[in-house]
């Protein structure tokens, strides 16, 4: 009896199982705190510090989960186990998808400048006005900084002004639509000016928004800055929701 139960025993015995489970827990964990910390802090329930903590802390339990992951697979494999292989390629599988979000963005930082204020007119920027307090008690500072002016044409040189041959009015009735179809919360509009939030949908960053209608012999333009209140570099998010907004703008005014 001892005989069989020794030649039925699986090969490896717990040697394949164990790393994969471990893997499998400290995934679930690293995927908790990584997809929580943005929440998070949305929500008020830790400050921004903290926040990247527990991204950063989630991020080492994936990378731990994916050497796990490993160490089961090849011991799955030599001991010819079917199952803990295949928990261990998940594992790995499901961190490589994890990662692949903050690596874009660390590859998307080193191609785009650290600055976080884009305008389509770097000259003479719209100003906030509504939101000034509000930009006044964020790191950021509120007035354009100069210097971000030569980095932003080198790297955003599509980032321009648009000119459109419709009446004043059309153009800021659209101009409010596309913004509200954006879901930016608009915190002021006059005749000329709109002034309105973004916030970001993980983190629940503020970024705020200034549209400026100006008359040229030639129609409306329009100018839009796009500003975040913290963080040195925005990875390329203010020039491309201005490009996006500009889009919807003009196919709104094209549609009607």
């Amino acid at each position: 009896m001892s005989t069989f139960r020794l030649r039925n025993r699986p090969r490896g015995g717990r040697w394949p199982v164990v790393p994969a489970w471990l893997g499998v827990l400290l995934l679930v964990a690293g995927a908790a705190l990584m997809g929580g910390a943005g929440p998070g802090h949305r929500m008020g329930l830790v400050p921004l510090g903290t926040a990247f903590d527990l991204l950063r802390l989630g991020a080492y339990l994936a990378v731990a989960a994916a050497a796990l992951g490993l160490l089961a697979l090849v011991i799955a494999t030599l001991c010819r186990r079917l199952r803990p292989a295949l928990a261990g390629l998940l594992v790995i599988l499901a961190v490589a998808g994890m990662m692949a979000v903050p690596w874009q963005m660390m590859q998307r930082a080193q191609r785009v400048p650290p600055i976080h204020d884009i305008t389509t007119d770097t000259h003479n920027p719209p100003e906030f006005v509504t939101l000034a307090p509000a930009r006044e008690a964020a790191p950021n500072a509120v007035g354009y900084t100069p210097s971000f002016a030569s980095q932003q044409r080198r790297a955003y040189p599509s980032i321009q002004p648009l000119v459109l041959e419709q009446p004043l009015a059309r153009v800021l009735s659209a101009a409010e639509d596309a913004a509200r179809e954006m879901g930016w919360e608009i915190a002021a509009l006059t005749d000329t000016t709109l002034e309105a939030t973004a916030t970001t949908r993980w983190f629940g960053f503020k970024d705020d928004v200034v549209i400026r209608l100006t008359e040229t012999d030639t129609g409306v333009r329009v100018d839009v800055r796009s500003a975040s209140r913290i963080g040195r570099s925005d990875l390329g998010t203010n020039a491309a929701r201005i490009v996006a907004y500009m889009d919807r703008l003009e196919g709104r005014l094209d549609g009607g």
